[in-house]
């Protein structure tokens, strides 16, 4: 997977473009650089959560963090806000959470005949949902116009969400009591799903030492974190969208996601919206490597997150001991690998 042969690119996308790499990304080289050292004050370890955090801000699209208890899932995300100096809402989602409590409410103003618009937590630019699939299905639902179209529609109004408007939501994998298992439809909404493992033992040793030290304010308070610069963030993703793709990469991107849909332990592919997700966090995935073009290796790098919760296995191959990832490992290698 990361071997030279699959770093091959075409001519006109050689190594001579390679020494303006640095200059056309000064942005995002930034903006990684100043994330890694602030975020690094707060979260122990977890470098590839990270990265694939601030890959779905780049990308501008939505994230599902999945992962056990106490792994600083929430941490991360609230990390996250302070980093980038945006607003933040928090919604911890219940089995009676209704779709007024997180779009909000027309109320009737006191003393008049009127009515205004009391804006839930959804108009904000990061949203936490935190324990997603513990919503009813109705709320469930309630966010897919929110994700997908950036706008409420209330007493046939239409209201835009900010310009930075993201969804970063959790849950566990592991607790299925009082839970609602979120729908292929809600799912193809989120950019990626990022894996949320246990810290090494030098980490969580790391994070002993580092809550020992705290005061009462937390460790998220006590860290400081500095926000980054103003218009940091908009220069980065108007470069990571500018990163060229060649076409062989364009055909490249489409053999996996369409080898998925006629794969046999397979029963749902992923979908054309995947196949455009798949391309920009390989751009983005690029910019962290510090180039401003597209290699196979960006693309191959980038199944996994982005196909994993798109894709449907049939009962028999999960019943073999089958996983998502395992079966995108297997199309990743059927798939020929573009070569100039």
């Amino acid at each position: 997977m990361n071997g030279e042969s699959d770093r091959e690119v075409p001519q006109n996308s050689s190594r001579a473009t390679e020494g303006s790499d640095a200059q056309r990304l000064r942005a995002t080289a930034q903006l990684i650089e100043h994330a890694q050292r602030e975020l690094g004050r707060v979260i122990a370890g977890q470098s590839q959560v990270i990265e694939e955090v601030m890959i779905a801000v780049l990308c501008q699209g939505h994230a599902l963090l999945e992962g056990v208890p106490g792994i600083a899932k929430t941490l991360i995300v609230k990390s996250l806000g302070r980093l980038l100096g945006i607003g933040f809402q928090r919604v911890q989602a219940t089995p009676d959470l209704m779709p007024a409590d997180i779009l909000g409410t027309t109320i009737l103003r006191p003393g008049s005949d009127s009515f205004t618009f009391h804006a839930g937590p959804v108009f904000t630019d990061l949203l936490l949902v935190d324990e997603i699939n513990r919503m009813p299905p109705r709320t469930q639902a309630a966010l897919l116009e929110c994700m997908e179209e950036r706008q409420v529609t209330s007493d046939g109004i239409r209201r835009p969400l900010p310009a930075w408007f993201t969804v970063f939501a959790t849950q566990n994998p592991v607790d299925f009591e009082g839970t609602y298992p979120l729908p292929e439809a809600q799912l193809d909404r989120f950019l990626l799903k990022i894996r949320v493992a246990y810290p090494s033992e030098a980490e969580e040793l790391q994070i002993l030492e580092r809550h020992h030290a705290v005061t009462g304010a937390g460790l998220l308070e006590d860290a400081r974190i500095t926000p980054i610069p103003e218009g940091l963030l908009a220069a980065a993703t108007a470069e990571v969208r500018s990163i060229r793709v060649e076409q062989e990469l364009y055909s490249y991107i489409l053999s996996l996601t369409r080898r998925t849909r006629e794969w046999p332990t397979l029963l749902l592919g992923a979908s054309p919206r995947a196949a455009i997700s798949l391309m920009r966090v390989a751009q983005a995935t690029a910019a962290f490597d510090g180039r401003d073009y597209l290699v196979p290796d960006d693309v191959k790098r980038s199944v996994q997150p982005v196909l994993r919760h798109r894709i449907l296995l049939k009962p028999e191959a999960e019943l073999e001991g089958f996983d998502a990832d395992r079966v995108l490992t297997d199309v990743i290698a059927a798939v020929p690998v573009p070569r100039q």
